[in-house]
């Protein structure tokens, strides 16, 4: 070789550092602009003082309806999901279970039972005028009663003896504490679906529930990982256990998970250190494509091919299974139409161009919020966040909508809702407050959907039936060491 040769040759060598120096500074810029969007977003999102105290003054004023009615007289109300797990937003509703006495001894309240007690329950809230638009919905798997409130117009849903619900608001308020990055992620993606309008399972898609194991997945299998497959946290079946005398199972799954949780954080080694910018756009590659035959499951932290579970396999479960990670025979995404399922992986795909080729923030703001929040961010800067977020239409959700989740980081501490409230603190009672709840395991409770939009499926711009390499899925930013092999289907 010549010394031209070696010239032109350095030459080539120089063009291409200077090209990759630039695509660096590039991406640099953009995950910048992208972190500083997503970060105006969780500062409207994000509930402030008067948000728990709202919450506060609806779980007091719906306790005294309660025990006005002589059946109920005895009776507690404990709230849970998404304002106990500590993932909910400004504009998220309440989960209250209505716990009905039975000694100390976890027993099962018949459902025709539970449907009395909640009509008692309309009467009491009727004859105060506590509520609006009340509903009672008796065929749901758990039966419910959903309603707003007067004061602030909060969305409740009401449920009888919900303990599984409880117990599950308890497990997913530990994981938050592992890492904050979860606890934000989750509220990002809940407002994504809700802009995408697939956080729905009345009209075929998924409830919140799902969303959240969605981000658990998510952080397990990103390289570090973030979070530990479930089982390390509790081998074996929340709900199965969660039986005997109540103070007794309660402290023992506390006991448990608290120290796995604290041997989990004890053990690592090797941090995953990434922003939340990449988080997010690595969770939309990830699931950009996936595979109908495989079955999400956190209790693993890995792909499980459906045939593996007998009562996967059924059609019931064909489109979308998520394994419940505390219920095992439970998938969460039950709920999932035909026409749910297409409108959930076109939402995923587009979302994941979209946020690969927008660059300024008003753009990378559109992609992942409502036209109500996108207002709100873009004029963040200009007058700051009003404490009373605006009535706009859509901009809450039923309750029946909501089936479960959410509160991010706040500046109040998890038990403030509790200050005046009124409780009746007694141990055996106040079991799931998020006061006690800053110490003990959490997660959600689901609901069946009691009805499916069907609407026009989607043309996508990407066939739903061909052959996806899983090569081609895995993230620039190296955050998915997650999908099984032979992949046809994408979601």
């Amino acid at each position: 070789m010549n010394h031209q040769q070696l010239k032109r040759r350095e030459e080539k060598r120089n063009i291409v550092t200077i090209q990759q120096g630039l695509m660096a500074v590039e991406l640099c810029a953009y995950n910048g602009a992208l972190e500083l969007s997503l970060k105006d977003v969780l500062a409207v999102i994000k509930p402030v003082e008067e948000d728990v105290l709202t919450r506060a003054r609806v779980i007091r004023d719906f306790r005294d309806a309660v025990v006005s009615m002589p059946s109920l007289k005895d009776a507690t109300v404990e709230p849970f999901g998404s304002f106990v797990s500590n993932l909910y937003t400004r504009c998220g509703d309440l989960d209250i279970s209505v716990e009905v006495p039975n000694g100390f001894i976890i027993s099962e309240t018949k459902k025709k039972h539970k449907h009395k007690f909640l009509k008692d329950i309309r009467r009491a809230l009727q004859l105060r005028e506590l509520a609006r638009n009340i509903q009672f919905i008796p065929g749901a798997r758990v039966p419910l009663l959903v309603f707003q409130s007067n004061h602030r117009n909060i969305s409740c849903d009401i449920s009888i003896g919900n303990l599984s619900g409880l117990i599950k608001s308890k497990f997913l308020l530990w994981l938050t504490e592992i890492d904050e990055r979860f606890r934000d992620m989750v509220l990002l993606v809940k407002e994504w679906a809700k802009s995408q309008n697939i956080n729905d399972p009345k009209s075929g898609t998924l409830n919140s529930y799902s969303l959240t194991l969605l981000v658990i997945f998510h952080f397990q299998t990103c390289k570090p990982a973030i979070l530990p497959p479930l089982y390390e946290i509790y081998d074996g079946n929340i709900t199965s256990d969660l039986k005997g005398e109540r103070l007794d199972a309660e402290k023992s799954i506390q006991d448990i998970c608290s120290a796995n949780i604290a041997r989990f954080k004890s053990s690592l080694r090797n941090a995953n250190r990434s922003s939340l910018s990449e988080l997010f756009l690595s969770f939309f590659d990830k699931f950009s494509q996936i595979n109908q035959q495989f079955a999400l499951c956190t209790y693993t932290g890995q792909w499980e091919h459906t045939r593996i579970k007998i009562r996967w396999a059924n059609k019931d479960y064909s489109l979308l299974v998520i394994e419940d990670p505390l219920e095992h025979s439970e998938n969460t995404a039950r709920a999932v139409s035909d026409n749910g399922y297409m409108r959930i992986c076109r939402a995923f795909g587009v979302t994941s161009h979209n946020l690969r080729t927008n660059q300024d923030r008003v753009s990378l703001i559109t992609s992942v919020v409502r036209p109500q929040i996108k207002s709100l961010c873009i004029s963040r800067s200009a007058g700051g966040i009003p404490s009373v977020l605006p009535q706009i239409s859509g901009f809450e959700t039923h309750p029946s909508q909501n089936n479960y989740l959410g509160r991010p980081v706040t500046t109040v501490p998890v038990n403030q809702y509790q200050l005046n409230t009124g409780f009746d603190t007694r141990s055996s009672q106040n079991r799931y407050s998020p006061r006690l709840a800053t110490n003990v395991p959490e997660n959600q409770n689901q609901r069946q959907n009691m009805g499916i939009e069907t609407q026009t499926p989607v043309n996508y711009s990407r066939s739903l039936t061909s052959t996806i390499n899983p090569q081609q899925a895995t993230s620039s930013q190296d955050q998915q060491q997650w999908r099984p092999k032979n992949f046809n289907r994408w979601e």
